[in-house]
C-alpha cells in the first residue's frame, strides 16, 4: 500500500510517498480502507520533533511513527475475532495514528460511524477538531445555555467546530478572528466577531463566562480581563512555536496563574472518545455542525498539505482525499 512515510525530524521535505506493507489484522483489530484524512497542527510538531519537551515520547533522535496523520474517514475493511460493533462495510471516523495511507489498523482505538449527511472528505475533519472543540467546551469549560463564550481562533481547524457547538448548545458566541475571517466565522452562527487587528477584547467593555483560546498571543493574564469575577478560561493552544517548549509556556503560567485568581483556568489535551464521536455525529446529521473545509490534496501532495498548514492561515480544515 502507499503511504506518507518519514524517517528522521525536518521540514516537509522529509516526507515521501512510499510502498510499504498492509497492516496485519489481529484478533482485537480493525482495518480500515482509509478514504480521506485531514491535517492537523500535530502533524507538522511530529514531523519535525518540536518543541523538544515532546521528544521523549515521539522519539529523541528520530521518529517513533513512521507514518503520518490521524483523522481519519474510511470503510472497514476486516475486523479480528475479539471485534464487536463494526462489521466489513462499515462506514467510520476515528483519531487514528498514521491515516495519512491506504489502509490503517486500529487496535482497541475509539471508532465512530460517519456522519450520514457527510462525504468521506467533510467526515474526515471532524474527529480531531471537533473532539476537541466538544471537550474544551463541555467537559473542561462546562459551558451552560445562555453563557456568554468567547472563542479565540474562531476560523481555525478547531474555532469552526467550536462556534457552532457553542451554538447548538445555546450560547452566546463572540468568535475572534482576522478581518478575512469575519464573514465565515459570522456564517458558523457566531452572535457577535471581534477583529482582532481592529479592537482589542481584552481592552474592551464586555465580560464573558468561557474563554475558549485556540489561538493568538494573548498571555492568560490578559485573558482573565475579559473574563466575569467567576468566569473559566480554557487554554488548548496558541501561537507559540518556540522549539523547546513550544505552547506548553503559556499552559504553565495558565497554572500559577489559576492559583491567585478568582477565576478557573483548566488546560488540557483532548482524549480520544467513542461517546463524543457519536454526540459529533448526532450534531452533524441533526444539521448543527458542518465541517468547514479550507483545501484538499490528494496523498502524493501530503508535504504541501503541511507547508500550508505551518503557515497558520489556514480556514477550517485541510482535507487528504486518498
Amino acid at each position: 500500500m502507499k503511504a506518507i512515510v518519514f524517517d528522521r525530524y525536518g521540514s516537509a521535505d522529509v516526507l515521501e510517498l512510499k510502498d510499504i506493507e498492509r497492516p496485519v489484522v489481529h484478533d482485537d483489530d480493525v482495518l480500515i480502507r482509509v478514504r480521506a484524512a485531514s491535517a492537523n497542527t500535530l502533524d507538522w510538531h511530529n514531523m519535525r520533533g518540536e518543541p523538544f519537551i515532546m521528544r521523549p515520547q515521539s522519539g529523541l533522535r528520530g521518529p517513533k511513527r513512521h507514518v503520518l496523520g490521524n483523522d481519519v474517514a474510511g470503510e472497514v475493511e476486516e475486523v479480528g475475532k475479539n471485534v464487536t460493533g463494526f462489521r466489513s462495510g462499515d462506514e467510520v471516523i476515528g483519531d487514528v495514528n498514521g491515516s495519512f495511507a491506504e489502509y490503517v489498523c486500529v487496535t482497541k482505538a475509539p471508532l465512530g460511524l460517519k456522519p450520514v449527511k457527510l462525504t468521506f472528505e467533510q467526515a474526515a475533519a471532524v474527529p480531531v477538531a471537533g473532539v476537541t472543540a466538544l471537550q474544551g467546551l463541555r467537559k473542561h469549560g462546562r459551558m451552560q445555555p445562555g453563557q456568554k463564550v468567547l472563542i479565540i481562533g474562531a476560523s481555525g481547524g478547531v474555532g469552526t467546530f467550536a462556534v457552532q457547538i457553542a451554538k447548538s448548545f445555546g450560547a452566546e458566541v463572540t468568535g475572534v478572528c482576522s478581518t478575512r475571517n469575519v464573514e465565515l466565522v459570522r456564517s458558523l452562527g457566531a452572535d457577535h466577531v471581534i477583529d482582532y487587528t481592529q479592537e482589542d477584547f481584552t481592552r474592551g467593555q464586555r465580560r464573558y463566562d468561557l474563554i475558549f483560546q485556540l489561538a493568538g498571543t494573548r498571555s492568560p493574564s490578559a485573558c482573565r480581563r475579559a473574563l466575569t469575577s467567576k468566569g473559566t478560561l480554557v487554554l488548548s493552544s496558541g501561537e507559540s512555536r518556540g522549539r523547546w517548549i513550544g505552547p506548553t509556556g503559556r499552559i504553565i503560567r495558565g497554572i500559577v496563574l489559576s492559583r491567585f485568581v478568582s477565576q478557573e483556568i483548566v488546560t488540557f489535551l483532548a482524549e480520544r472518545s467513542a461517546e463524543d464521536l457519536g454526540t459529533l455525529k448526532e450534531l452533524v446529521d441533526a444539521g448543527n455542525v458542518t465541517p468547514v473545509i479550507d483545501r484538499t490534496y490528494p496523498l502524493s501532495e501530503v508535504p504541501e498539505a503541511i507547508r500550508y498548514l505551518e503557515e497558520g492561515y489556514a480556514r477550517g480544515k485541510v482535507v487528504i482525499t486518498v
